[in-house]
């Protein structure tokens, strides 16, 4: 009985990797071997935050460290009971409190330190955001209304040739990208685990007018990056550091990971860096692009950017979510906006108590709340306001 039991499932796990290996052999989709090594058979059903490694990736050079200022309440105040025991269950490995451009409180969980390096996620797309407006800045690139066309050919007939850097920053590019992040042959999956990030980008047809309704969709940013590379001539790593790294002190390289080996930057996720460096960004934009008194992204340009677009939402009522790639919310009456990741990494600004507030973790909390904004936010500003506003 055993004997045969045995024997019905060595036949039925062989019978599905040939199934398997013959849809991928069909379909053309090798990126699946690398998604199905690093999730199902590695224990996981998704990615990893600390899974760089397994890509290729380009360094974002420290040029020019210099430690965040301290605050004389520098961990005075401990983290309230009920947010701790909520961090602990969603695998938080780091939080980080900025309150008037010093730091205030920092505190870490398994294993990870001011050094650690995680993957931010989707917080790429807010980088990638800045970045336009220091390419802006530079001249690099004249105005948003630029169209796509002039930096990727693909967009340069029919409907696509309609599209324009506004509409990729602001997801309202009406390109009908697949976002379903539980198939493994959508477009996330596929720009995330594939080789050829312009390619996979590149194939989907543009479903509704340009500009007219916001749909969070990460081809967007992937396209954006592709197009500020092209512009500034160099690759997006080596225009973070010396745009951003290099101005904010940055202490920390971080990396960002590629599609391939000398490849195009997935700038819709993956770069990995640490909290403190994270932090500095949320600190630009809540001085309105200003860092030790220099102008590094235009405050207009801030000011746009953490200002709901003009368009609609999905349900046809006006956007109220979404800026140029910043979330945008309400916390008992204050305007928040905030960088997020499929993980729970989180960049929160919280403008009327001068706050920034950096958390990184392993598992993510389902959306609720006004403006459908993730439970953690609510969790995150609480607990700082708790510890340090009183």
């Amino acid at each position: 009985m055993l004997k045969r039991i045995l024997k019905f499932i060595l036949y039925f796990t062989a019978t599905i990797t040939v199934l398997l290996s013959l849809v991928i052999l069909f379909s053309g989709r090798w990126y699946l071997y690398k998604a199905l090594a690093n999730t199902y058979l590695s224990g996981r059903t998704g990615p990893s935050v600390t899974e760089y490694l397994i890509f290729d990736n380009r360094k974002v050079e420290v040029l020019d460290p210099k430690s965040l200022l301290r605050s004389k309440l520098y961990n005075t105040s401990r983290l309230p009971a009920e947010a701790e025991t909520i961090f602990k269950n969603f695998e938080a490995h780091a939080f980080v409190i900025i309150k008037n451009d010093s730091l205030i409180h920092e505190q870490y969980w398994d294993g990870y330190g001011d050094t650690s390096h995680t993957n931010g996620f989707s917080i790429a797309k807010t980088y990638c955001s800045v970045l336009l407006g220091c390419a802006l800045k530079d001249s690099f690139i004249k105005n948003l209304d630029e169209p796509v066309g002039k930096y990727i050919s693909d967009f340069n007939t029919g409907e696509k040739a309609k599209i324009t850097l506004r509409h990729l920053v602001t997801m309202t590019s009406g390109i009908d990208f697949d976002e379903n992040y539980m198939s493994p042959f959508a477009y996330p999956a596929e720009g995330y685990y594939g080789a050829d990030l312009l390619k996979a980008s590149c194939q989907y047809n543009v479903g509704e007018a340009p500009g007219k309704v916001f749909k969070y969709l990460s081809g967007n940013s992937a396209l954006l990056g592709i197009c500020i590379a092209r512009a500034v001539g160099k690759p997006l790593s080596q225009y973070l550091s010396e745009r951003l790294w290099k101005d904010l002190n940055c202490q920390q390289p971080a990396w960002w990971s590629l599609d391939k080996k000398d490849g195009f930057e997935k700038s819709f996720c993956c770069l990995n860096s640490n909290p403190t460096d994270f932090a500095r960004m949320g600190m630009l934009y809540l001085n309105y692009g200003k860092w030790n008194g220099k102008q590094i992204v235009d405050s207009e340009f801030v000011a746009n950017s953490i200002t709901p677009f003009n368009c609609l939402e999905e349900d046809g009522t006006a956007n109220h979510t979404y800026g140029y790639n910043w979330w945008l919310t309400e916390y008992k009456g204050m305007k928040i906006y905030f960088a997020r990741g499929i993980l729970g990494q989180h960049i929160i600004c919280v403008p009327d108590k001068k706050l920034v507030i950096v958390k990184l973790s392993r598992k993510r909390r389902p959306k609720s709340g006004l403006y459908h904004y993730p439970d953690d936010v609510g969790t995150c500003v609480q607990a700082a306001l708790d510890m340090y506003c009183r």
